[in-house]
């Protein structure tokens, strides 16, 4: 019975371990806390049961009791008994919870917030989950089903992203679901008898079992291979290799399809389909607005030291899309369009283009959300790609009067306290202040920093122009004072933020000048960015250009917003057509096809080298190296050998002959010699496989060689080795060894030998591949390994001295 106990909690803490990849999903841990007090409240009923020996049928009524109570506490309707004991309007409540859980996930972007109704969700999963585990590894006694409900709680976040998941979150699942299988095999043998080794010893009750340490090393290995594998295997995954291999947005479609909404760098996508020399169509929009403004269909807004970038959107059902008209604002009026838009296969964002403000939609299923701060339609599962669709939207109106009427920002206002934070760049405020100096309203101040990025201020557009939107990149462009729409929205929105008004970039497409018969042919080509500024509640966000137009196709100017390089006769205090105004090419271009591109396209860079050839040519000059390291190491030790034996004998000495006392200088020099060179023998012996006999002496060794493996060879050869030998012996074990020069050529002499006698395959192997350097990297390898493993012995061994079983196991004797 009390291993039964002891199973019910490592169930408990497995199923708690296995809702670890929960955490990607919620933006605080108030979840863990509820689903750590309901599996704790699951568990205590299980063993409650147990104790009273009820049956597995009544253990499990127990658990499902228990979970129920749990959940009544966590999630009061109010009605409920003391409490805790649900009554006729809790099972309501519940079902409230349920329904309204359903449309939080569908207006929720991941990361949520802590929602009752998600909550309620999760901890009812994850006790469902505990009491399917604790059924399974107790009652039933077969802890490998539960992994399947187990693997459930996983699959959660799979679902909920579009790319993949963190592998740490699994890995903690995987080691609570290895944990629970241990832990049933030691129940298991515990319940048998004794534990054993595996070569008939006994193992101490203090002692690991090497099986259990062999076990855990193969759960360890699998875990990680589990890990590694889908991340290596292409098609898999799109985690480290996908972001190796692929950029943002630099190829020939729009996004990667994968990323989550405001994952995507958007000025990276739009910098690299600006220089694509390729004509990419993207969509097909038919719309009743005579002047339609850019479709568009994202916004960056928050801005770091790094520059800007998109925050994650924040959805609501596509249902629930308000009409503007409802509350009517002074100084705009509105009128109602719809638009038909065809997405090509090579768009594959999770944006849909819009124009306007939408009021209903056609096409879009209840994944796509709409955020109603960034005014955007997003999906955190598909993309927007080969997608058609329509909606009717609402275009609002302005004139110059009605902005400038527009009041001061209210500094307590959400958008002032978000869209006005600016890193300190001194250059730029400089800039600004002296920009707004005298002006008194906030269209004033916009207009005079609008009017900024003029051809007399020397603005020109220009692709040439590396991209980024950190405060350094705004400083180079206010320097420099050419670019693109990237650089000349991003300064813009900079600036009016210096300025104290909320201000951010959006993306989308101009107003196609290729026409398909009554739809406008959208391309890479019209991809375009531009400011958009806020004037309060009353008018909402304004659009503003500040991309001179004549590097842009399709581009539109408002009658708020005049081109500023244009002249102006009169100034108009009549509505322009919409933020969009007057398109300046569209009447001339209406009814015109475009092969792909007019006179106000930007010119295509040149062509630049492609950069594979160099990854290519690096890495066959890395691949030749790391193969020619064998060798050159051969090299390198058979010239200092060779000159170490400069100076070795050739000849006894003679009696009479001058002698050299073993332990003087000019001896040590000798004996070292003569071992250079017979090491050097040794080494060539193993690169061209001629046997080596380590019982031999020197004298039988060289004896060997002359008679079979260098017989009927040159006389030089056999001399040679015989030479080698005598020096070798005589350094070994006389008093005086050999002296005098000779044992170079010696050795060089019997290589040539040895080589003239090999196959050609036996030659080509030992001067790549030497098989005498691989022999002493290998036996190096397994002396370090061997090292390692035997101070990890040690180390264990100290350890396992202070076991809590072992001290337990003593004290008891």
């Amino acid at each position: 019975m009390r291993s039964r106990r002891h199973m019910g909690l490592v169930a408990a803490i497995a199923t708690l371990m296995a809702s670890a990849p929960l955490s990607t999903i919620f933006e605080q841990w108030t979840w863990l806390i509820q689903c750590t007090i309901v599996i704790a409240l699951i568990a205590g009923g299980a063993t409650l049961a147990r104790t009273a020996r009820a049956p597995v049928w009544a253990q499990f009524l127990a658990m499902v009791v228990t979970l129920l109570l749990a959940l009544t506490w966590l999630f009061p309707s109010g009605e409920e008994i003391a409490g805790i004991v649900p009554w006729t309007g809790t099972l309501e409540h519940f079902g409230a919870l349920l329904t309204q859980s359903a449309d939080d996930m569908r207006t929720f972007a991941v990361r949520v917030p802590d929602s009752d109704p998600l909550l309620f969700v999760t901890a009812l999963g994850i006790g469902s989950v505990a009491v399917m585990v604790d059924l399974a590894v107790v009652g039933l006694r077969r802890p490998a089903l539960a992994g399947l409900p187990m693997l459930a709680i996983y699959s959660v976040p799979v679902a909920v992203y579009s790319d993949s998941v963190s592998f740490l979150p699994f890995v903690v699942g995987a080691m609570g679901f290895l944990w629970l299988l241990v832990a049933d095999k030691v129940d298991g043998v515990r319940r048998f008898g004794r534990r054993f080794t595996g070569d008939g010893r006994d193992v101490d009750v203090w002692e690991p079992s090497p099986l259990a340490a062999a076990g855990r090393r193969l759960a360890i290995v699998g875990v990680l291979a589990a890990v590694a594998l889908p991340v290596a295997v292409p098609g898999m995954t799109s985690g480290l290799l996908a972001r190796f291999n692929s950029g943002a947005g630099d190829g020939v479609g729009l996004g990667d399809g994968s990323g989550r909404p405001g994952r995507i760098n958007l000025f990276a996508a739009l910098q690299g389909q600006l220089r694509q020399t390729e004509l990419v169509t993207f969509a097909r929009v038919t719309t009743t607005d005579p002047d339609p403004f850019y479709l568009r269909f994202a916004v960056a807004d928050d801005l770091t030291s790094e520059g800007f970038r998109s925050r994650t959107p924040q959805g609501r059902s596509l249902r629930q899309l308000e009409d503007p008209r409802e509350a009517p604002r002074a100084g705009v009026s509105y009128q109602q369009y719809s638009a038909e838009v065809e997405m090509s296969t090579d768009y594959q964002m999770q944006f849909v283009p819009l124009y306007g403000q939408p009021i209903a939609t056609e096409g879009l299923d209840n994944q796509w959300l709409y955020d109603t701060n960034q005014q955007v339609v997003f999906s955190n599962r598909q993309t927007a790609r080969d997608k058609d669709y329509r909606f009717d939207f609402v275009r609002g109106n302005y004139t110059e009067e009605a902005l400038r009427t527009a009041g001061e920002p209210d500094p307590n206002s959400l958008e002032v306290k978000r869209f006005t934070q600016v890193p300190p760049v001194r250059q730029v405020q400089t800039q600004v202040n002296s920009l707004i100096t005298g002006e008194d309203t906030t269209y004033d101040k916009v207009m005079a920093i609008y009017r900024f990025f003029s051809a007399a201020n020397n603005f020109r557009y220009d692709l040439q122009t590396e991209g980024g939107t950190s405060g350094e990149d705004i400083v180079n462009f206010l320097t420099n004072r050419k670019g693109y729409c990237q650089q000349y929205a991003a300064t813009m929105a900079w600036m009016v933020r210096a300025a104290g008004i909320p201000a951010r970039v959006a993306f989308g497409f101009t107003n196609g000048t290729s026409r398909d018969g009554d739809a406008m042919v959208l391309t890479n080509f019209n991809l375009h960015a531009w400011t958009e500024v806020y004037f309060g509640p009353e008018y909402g966000w304004v659009p503003f250009d500040a991309t001179p137009r004549t590097g842009v196709p399709g581009a539109v100017r408002p009658d708020y917003a005049p081109d500023p390089d244009q002249p102006q006769l009169t100034p108009s205090a009549t509505p322009s057509a919409g933020p969009g105004g007057a398109d300046d090419d569209a009447a001339d271009a209406r009814g015109k096809e475009d092969p792909g591109g007019n006179e106000a396209l930007p010119v295509a860079p040149p062509p630049t080298l492609p950069k594979w050839p160099f990854y290519t040519g690096g890495g066959i000059l890395l691949g030749l190296l790391l193969l020619g390291t064998p060798a050159f190491r051969r090299t390198l030790l058979r010239r200092r050998r060779q000159a170490s034996t400069a100076a070795a004998a050739d000849s006894d000495l003679q009696p009479g002959a001058a002698t050299v006392l073993p332990t003087s200088e000019a001896a040590v020099r000798s004996r070292a010699h003569a071992h250079a060179a017979w090491d050097e023998l040794m080494d060539t012996l193993v690169d061209f496989r001629v046997p080596i006999d380590r019982t031999e002496t020197p004298r039988a060794t060289a004896e060997r060689l002359a008679t079979h493996e260098l017989r009927g060879d040159t006389v030089g050869a056999v001399d040679g080795v015989r030479l080698l030998g005598r020096a070798e012996e005589r350094a070994r074990y006389a008093r005086s060894p050999l002296t005098g020069p000779g044992l170079g050529a010696a050795v060089r002499d019997v290589r040539r030998g040895l080589a003239g006698r090999a196959t050609r395959r036996t030659r080509l192997v030992a001067a790549v591949f030497p098989p005498s350097v691989l022999g002493r990297w290998r036996g190096a390898l397994v002396d370090a390994s061997t090292g390692v493993l035997t101070a990890m012995s040690r180390v264990r061994e100290r350890l396992g001295r202070l076991s809590p079983r072992r001290l337990l196991t003593n004290r008891a004797r």
